[in-house]
This record gives C-alpha cells, sequence and structure tokens, in this order.
C-alpha cells in the first residue's frame, strides 16, 4: 500500500507530521505500507515552511512541487500540473490530504481524475462562508473524498447531512492537537521575550492576515488602533504573515506596546501563545490550540469552522465590527474570560486512529 501525504501551508505541516511518525512506526513493524511526503511549496517563506519542518521532526519531502506565490488560480493550477507529474511516476492506492488550503483541494481533484482515493483529514467543517477561500476548498474537497476523517461529532452532523455514506465517516480527533500536546514540552523563548520584556500573561499575541481584515488599508488602520489602544499599555506581539506586512510596511504605524515582529516557528510561537493574557487572531487553527492550552482566545471573524471552540473551548467570535473589540478586551483584562475546556478525542492519539483504520480498509 502506498499513500502520497500532501502538506503545503503552515497548517498542514502540523497535522502532517503525527501521521508520518504513526505511518513509520507501523512499517517498522512490519505492516506492508509505505508513503511519499508532497510538499507542494504554497507555503515558500522559511519561518512559514522549511522551520517548521525542522522542529517537528518532519523529514526531507520526496517531492517539492514549488508552487510558490501568485493568485489563488495560479497557484492551484501550478499545483496541479505538478501533481499530475509526480503521480506519473508511480501508481499509488491513497491520497491523504489534510486541512482546507489551496494544496488540499488541488491535489485531491487531480487524485481522484486518476481514479485513486483520497482521505479527507479534519473534513466536514464548515463555516458557511463563501467569500472564505478555504470554505471553497473545503466543499470541492469533501465532494470527491473516499475516507473523512473528523475532528468532531459536529462536522460529523455536516457531512452526514450532505448524505455521505456514515461509513465512510470516521470520528478520530484532531492530529493539529497530536503535535501540540507532544510538542509543548519543547517550546521554545523567542527572543522577543527578552527584547520587549514580556511576562507571563502580561501581553497578547495577535495574528491577521484574512482578506476582510487586511486588504483595506482604512479598515486595517482601525482595527489594529482599536486593539492596541483597547490593550493599554499592554505590549502586542504582532508576528507578521508575509501577505499581512506587505499592507502593514505602507502604514505608519508607531505606539510603544505596538511590537511587530517575523513570523516565529512552530516551538517559539507556541512559547508566546501558552504565557499570553489573550490571543487576538482571525485564523482558524489558533483557535484549538488556544482551547487546548487553556488560553482566552478572540477572533475577528463573523463565522467559524470550528464552533466547538466557542461552545466548549476558551474562543469568542468577537465579529469584524470595530466597536465590538474593546468589550472583549476588557473582559479578558479584568480576568472575567470563561474557562471552556477540550472537545472530546482531542488527546494526542487522533493519527494512531486513522493509520489504524486506513490499514484496514485499504488492505
Amino acid at each position: 500500500m502506498i499513500i502520497d501525504l500532501i502538506a503545503g501551508a503552515r497548517p498542514n505541516f502540523m497535522k502532517i507530521a503525527p501521521l508520518l511518525e504513526a505511518l513509520r512506526l507501523k512499517a517498522n513493524e512490519g505492516v506492508s505500507i509505505s508513503f511519499r511526503l508532497i510538499h507542494t511549496g504554497q507555503h515558500y517563506d522559511r519561518n512559514m515552511s522549511e522551520s517548521f519542518f525542522e522542529q517537528l521532526g518532519i523529514p526531507t519531502p520526496d517531492f517539492n512541487l514549488g508552487a510558490g506565490g501568485g493568485t489563488q488560480a495560479e497557484q492551484t493550477a501550478k499545483i496541479m500540473v505538478e501533481y499530475e507529474k509526480v503521480l506519473q511516476t508511480k501508481r499509488i492506492d491513497l491520497c491523504l490530504v489534510v486541512g482546507d488550503v489551496t494544496s488540499t483541494m488541488a491535489c485531491s481533484i487531480v487524485a481522484k481524475k486518476l481514479n485513486i482515493q483520497v482521505a479527507h483529514v479534519e473534513a466536514g467543517i464548515r463555516s458557511g462562508d463563501l467569500t472564505m477561500p478555504e470554505e471553497i476548498n473545503r466543499i470541492v474537497t469533501d465532494s470527491i473524498t473516499d475516507y473523512f476523517f473528523v475532528t468532531t461529532e459536529i462536522a460529523q452532523r455536516n457531512l452526514l447531512k450532505l448524505g455521505v455514506n456514515p461509513d465512510r465517516i470516521y470520528f478520530v480527533g484532531n492530529t493539529m492537537i497530536d503535535t501540540l500536546l507532544k510538542q509543548r514540552p519543547y517550546f521554545k523563548k523567542p527572543a522577543v521575550w527578552q527584547t520587549a520584556n514580556l511576562i507571563d500573561k502580561g501581553y497578547f499575541v495577535l495574528t491577521l492576515h484574512r482578506p476582510a481584515n487586511v486588504d483595506d488599508e482604512l479598515k486595517f488602520t482601525s482595527l489594529l488602533k482599536e486593539i492596541i489602544e483597547s490593550a493599554g499599555k499592554l505590549p502586542i506581539i504582532f508576528p507578521v504573515h508575509p501577505r499581512t506586512k506587505r499592507m502593514l510596511d505602507g502604514l505608519s504605524m508607531s505606539f510603544p506596546n505596538f511590537i511587530v515582529i517575523e513570523p516565529l516557528g512552530y516551538l517559539e510561537f507556541n512559547y508566546l501563545v501558552e504565557r499570553a493574557q489573550a490571543v487576538i487572531t482571525d485564523s482558524g487553527g489558533i483557535t484549538e490550540e488556544t482551547t487546548v492550552m487553556g488560553v482566552p482566545c478572540l477572533t475577528l471573524r463573523d463565522t467559524t469552522e470550528r464552533p466547538e471552540t466557542i461552545t466548549v473551548g476558551t474562543n469568542e467570535l468577537v465579529g469584524t465590527k470595530i466597536d465590538r473589540i474593546k468589550p472583549y478586551i476588557k473582559k479578558v483584562i479584568e480576568g472575567r474570560w470563561k474557562k471552556g475546556s477540550i472537545p472530546d478525542l482531542w488527546d494526542g492519539q487522533a493519527a494512531k486512529r486513522i493509520v489504524d483504520i486506513l490499514i484496514k480498509e485499504l488492505n
């Protein structure tokens, strides 16, 4: 049995690492299974890609498709063309994709058109917001998937409503949390800890990259100013996504408590998150990590594909209206944030469950 594992962007790397480890363990036990790691090159900045491979113990990819930047269409096309060439070198049994980035959709389409089965890890999550490229990626990928591995019962219900055969849906937990729990003892203090004189629970972490928040200069400026003013004297650490940096470079933003830094490696970033008073973000995956670490999370979006981080975890959906930000930040500072708990099966064993199921189903 030969499996291709697809990774292309930062969230993919955290989800793929435990799967690689689980597959290696089975191969070492004598199970007839082999795999190829395909890096699409969707994230090509070193701190968004290479450093994650090093820190998470991910081996050198068997193929790097070199997709690089470009528009959504350009990136999708490059990945599809290059992955088709890879598949023509050897017949495989399964293409395993994770998450909801462009690489996920592009490689699943190529595989399926060559009559290769597709497994989708983190299937079934939905925001209902078709202005998000990720939502389109999820819908397309799930429409051609053969094996659906879901992180929560909510995602399972979403798929059942769409008419997916329940025998093809597997509630296994969250491979991103597998990585978090394994790496948590090894979190590393980043340089900004000293240079900004940070203390535990004495600062905010900010991440922003979605077009709705960062593409309009006036809105982006207003958003940042509201966050900065609401935080008072508490430092705001802003590791800037390459996409966001292009917009930020054109703004005249200078506040003593607003500290912009380069993207961090996985271990350094989560060191900051674990010790932050709160995280302010428009990311989805970070809301899962903060939930497990018990850190308050403010999501600057109107929808979420991870409702369990709100109903069970430490996340709140603040929305995108500027005037909603201050009351939430005040709630954090005053210590009135909910405690939250951890969703079912987010226990560090998701990858093992997935590999056990694939071995049973494909052999």
